[in-house]
C-alpha cells in the first residue's frame, strides 16, 4: 500500500505544472511580413521576335528555382528606364499599338517547367510590320511567387514594385 501512496504521491508531483514569470517576447517576423517565412524568385531573359522563331521565345524556369504548382507565375517586360535611372516595367499581358492604328500583344502561357512568351495579333495584322524596337532585345522578368502570399498580403500583382520588394 505504501508503494502505490508513493507512486500516486510522485504522480500527482510530476503532472503538477510549475508557474513562473513569462519569458521575453520572441522576434518580429520576417521583413515586416508578419511573420511569413516565403522567397519569391525571379530572373530575366532577353528576346528576339522574329519570323524565324514564330514570334515566341520557349523559356525554360531554371532548375534552381523550385516551383510548385499553386505558385503565381508572373511576366514583366521592362519598358524603359525613368529620368532616376530606376528601370520601368509592365506587367504581361501587355497590349501595345502601332502608328497606323494596329494593335498587337506581348503575351505568355507557362508551365510547371516552361515560360512562352510571345507576340498575339489578329490573323490580318502582319507581325513582321512591328518596328525592331519592339521585337528584338525585349528584356522580360519572370517572378514566381507563392499563391497562399499573394492572397494573403493583397498584393498589386500589376506593380511591378509592390512585387519585387516580397523577391529574392
Amino acid at each position: 500500500m505504501k508503494k502505490i501512496m508513493f507512486l500516486l504521491f510522485s504522480l500527482t508531483f510530476l503532472l503538477t505544472a510549475c508557474e513562473g514569470d513569462p519569458g521575453p517576447p520572441g522576434p518580429p517576423g520576417l521583413n515586416g511580413q508578419n511573420g511569413v517565412n516565403f522567397v519569391g524568385q525571379s530572373f530575366e531573359r532577353t528576346v528576339n521576335f522574329t519570323n524565324a522563331n514564330g514570334y515566341f521565345a520557349d523559356i525554360e524556369i531554371p532548375l534552381d528555382i523550385e516551383l510548385l504548382e499553386s505558385d503565381m507565375v508572373l511576366v514583366y517586360r521592362l519598358v524603359g528606364v525613368d529620368n532616376d535611372g530606376f528601370d520601368f516595367w509592365r506587367p504581361l499581358p501587355e497590349t501595345a499599338y502601332t502608328d497606323d492604328g494596329g494593335e498587337f500583344q506581348y503575351n505568355f502561357d507557362h508551365n510547371f517547367d516552361f515560360v512562352d512568351i510571345y507576340l498575339y495579333a489578329p490573323p490580318s495584322f502582319d507581325l513582321g510590320s512591328i518596328p525592331e524596337i519592339n521585337r528584338i532585345d525585349q528584356i522580360f522578368r519572370i517572378v514566381i511567387l507563392p499563391v497562399d502570399f499573394i492572397n494573403s498580403n493583397n498584393i498589386d500583382i500589376n506593380n511591378f514594385n509592390d512585387v519585387v520588394q516580397y523577391v529574392q
